[in-house]
């Protein structure tokens, strides 16, 4: 292991470990809440001006802070979006997208260095997992983000790059220092969460209750079409998770979104919404309980590596039609930057092609 890597990474500590830190240094305690303040506003130790030169050079002796660097950068002229690719300490990227809204400026950032998940229609899939990202790479995504763009960033979708549970406790510990009033205070409820289904994941969340927003990709109500499209389904099925997003909603009392990616002739047919709206209801609803549910319609992002194409925009609302005529709250998610291919993994797939081309 390198120098580097045995040092403690400064973004990834809380006010209390940093406190326990900072005496370890000789430094008093009360230096660790000017400096967690400054780490989440993206200034380095070396450019903090509240301290002094020789705490300063101790803590870089000690720690290591690294933000995310901008590789890439496109900006949408349709409606301002920004994707980023940003480049890691090791040399790595991940992707990370800027959105706005009426209420504000949300971030979707990346978990994982590619993911293992392997969902077909996925190109951040391609490849692999290469690692984990830790609570301060995580971290830094949106501090990066927002220093660049000078914007204040108010919510967060962990939709990009990777499978959030798959990595869960460094995730968990993101959640944590992003919502610390001391740093980017980014309260739980303006988080989202997206989880292709990892049950075992979704039980320890639940077991947390932090009262964020839990979306899980679904994208097919029988499991011969969703193991045909999402390997996970064959560890876990569809009523199995559909059980577990049961008993999260029980402990929490927090709706679930439910994401339906849309495919051509694969499940975006009127009978495909019927099958969706009667496991949904029958799984999720009692008599007694009527759970909200809300599915989240996607068009099917058409990546170059496979044959899947988006439905079109007629099947789309006829699918919308069914479910609503069934009790069931379905939107259409508005596709943002379009013109820069602001789905995520496409930037990354590239730039890793370009690469490769280059070296060939």
């Amino acid at each position: 292991m390198s120098q580097m890597q045995e040092k403690t990474e400064l973004l990834a500590l809380t006010p209390e470990e940093l406190a326990e830190l900072m005496i370890s240094l000789g430094e008093p305690r009360y230096r660790a809440e000017q400096i967690f303040t400054q780490l989440h506003r993206g200034i380095s130790p070396e450019e903090m001006t509240n301290i002094g030169k020789a705490t300063r050079e101790r803590l870089s002796a000690a720690t290591r802070y690294h933000l995310p660097t901008v590789r890439r950068k496109l900006v949408s002229e349709i409606d301002g979006t920004v994707k980023y690719l940003f480049e890691l300490s090791d040399g790595h990227s991940v992707e990370s997208v800027l959105m706005r809204y009426e209420h504000g400026i949300t971030i979707c950032i990346s978990s994982q260095v590619g993911c293992a998940m392997g969902c077909k229609f996925c190109a951040s899939t391609i490849g692999g997992r290469v690692r984990n990202l830790s609570a301060g790479e995580l971290l830094g995504q949106v501090i990066a983000a927002a220093k660049d763009s000078g914007e204040r960033i108010g919510g967060i979708v962990m939709m990009g790059i990777g499978e959030p549970l798959d990595n869960f406790d460094n995730v968990v510990r993101f959640l944590s220092l992003v919502n610390h009033e001391k740093g980017v205070n980014i309260g739980y409820r303006h988080i989202s969460l997206s989880t292709c289904g990892l049950v075992d994941g979704i039980d320890r969340l639940a077991a947390l209750r932090l009262p964020i927003t839990l979306s899980v990709s679904l994208h097919a109500a029988d499991d011969e079409t969703r193991s045909a499209i999402m390997p996970i389904n064959r560890r876990w099925n569809v009523a199995s998770l559909l059980a577990a997003c049961r008993r999260y909603y029980t402990t929490t009392g927090r709706r679930i979104s439910f994401e339906y990616t849309l495919i051509a002739g694969k499940n975006d047919s009127p009978e495909a919404a019927k099958r969706l709206a009667l496991v949904l209801n029958r799984s999720l609803r009692t008599r007694t309980d009527t759970m909200p549910i809300h599915v989240n319609l996607i068009p099917v992002n058409e990546v170059e590596e496979t044959a899947f194409r988006r439905a079109d925009r007629r099947a789309v609302a006829a699918f919308a039609r069914v479910l609503e005529q069934n009790g069931i709250r379905a939107t259409v998610r508005r596709k943002l930057g379009a013109d820069i291919n602001a789905s995520c993994g496409q930037l990354r797939r590239a730039d890793i092609k370009a690469t490769q081309g280059k070296q060939d």
